[in-house]
């Protein structure tokens, strides 16, 4: 049977940029093997799947697939899959907004258009988790292949949740982040020291972009995971507008508007737009967004 997906380049407006998403616009039959063998095949940081609505109050219901694991939820998946429903009509130009049915459940994304033309996707995310702080710098560092001395000073590694737990990594410099590798020896043998297996979201404050947001230049690790680097990670992204607040780094002004990007060091630049709302220090709201551009449609035939 075929199988019709449309490709997207995710956080960039640039076709050959930003990160490869595969989006199966009709998932209808296949079950959790199909389509994890199907992710597998197609090789890319996430395929999507999308599926008839299962739940009142949401719009679709969406799976996503590491090449190795189902994922809870996901930000670029998410952005590139409403460009492809809008290209497809099952997003109008009257809708303002769209629920997703994810598997940590209903996720809604705020559209902005051009016309008749998707411009821009907002996906709110669950507000944060600020899971454990991993003292051991040692161990931290020699797991990215850095030193102790490329850690930010007084910003602990921890681990964060906004949907999906990462370990996030604060750096000094952008020349720190791009020294940093992914090795999955190292990652195993972190796994086993701190009784923990997650993605590691490395990051830098790099001054402030083009249009005077804070600007983050970052990298993310998942090898054990299926992904030894990611171009772009939407549902870090929450995570590191919300760590980048909660330890003092930026202030309640400058979370509103920050852009990071990811993706440099692989030849695939990705701009991510987060803003985090706050109220007397405590976070009330979660938004990751930017563009995708199709690159190419096609028909896998399994």
């Amino acid at each position: 049977m075929a199988r019709t997906f449309l490709q997207y380049d995710v956080f960039t407006r640039e076709p050959l940029a930003g990160n490869q998403l595969a989006v199966f616009t009709d998932a209808r039959g296949l079950d959790t093997q199909a389509m994890q063998r199907i992710a597998r095949e197609m090789n890319f940081s996430e395929s999507t799947f999308i599926l008839p609505v299962e739940w009142a109050g949401t719009d679709i219901r969406m799976r996503i697939f590491t090449p190795m694991t189902e994922m809870p939820a996901a930000g670029h998946p998410t952005i590139g899959s409403t460009f492809a429903l809008a290209a497809t009509g099952v997003i109008t130009p009257a809708m303002k907004r769209f629920v997703f049915h994810l598997n940590i459940g209903p996720t809604p994304v705020d559209l902005e258009w051009d016309g008749d033309r998707l411009s821009f996707a907002w996906m709110t995310q669950a507000n944060p988790s600020f899971g454990p702080t991993f003292d051991d710098r040692e161990l931290v560092a020699s797991t990215i292949g850095l030193n102790v001395d490329d850690l930010l000073p007084g910003a602990p590694a921890r681990q964060m949740s906004c949907g999906a737990p990462f370990l996030l990594v604060a750096l000094n410099d952008a020349a720190a982040v791009d020294r940093a590798v992914s090795d999955a020896g190292a990652f195993k043998r972190f796994t086993k020291a701190a009784g923990v297996s997650l993605p590691i979201f490395l990051f830098a404050l790099n001054g402030r972009g083009a249009d005077a947001e804070i600007a983050v230049y970052s990298r993310m690790f998942a090898p054990e995971f299926g992904i030894t680097e990611d171009p772009a990670t939407g549902i870090a992204s929450g995570p590191l507008g919300c760590y980048l607040l909660k330890h003092g780094l930026v202030t309640a002004e400058q979370a509103r508007a920050i852009v990071s990007d990811q993706g440099v060091a692989m030849g695939r630049a990705s701009r991510i737009h987060i803003s985090i709302a706050s109220e007397a220090g405590v976070i009330t709201d979660v938004k990751v967004g930017g563009e995708a551009v199709l690159v190419a449609r096609g028909e896998l035939l399994v």
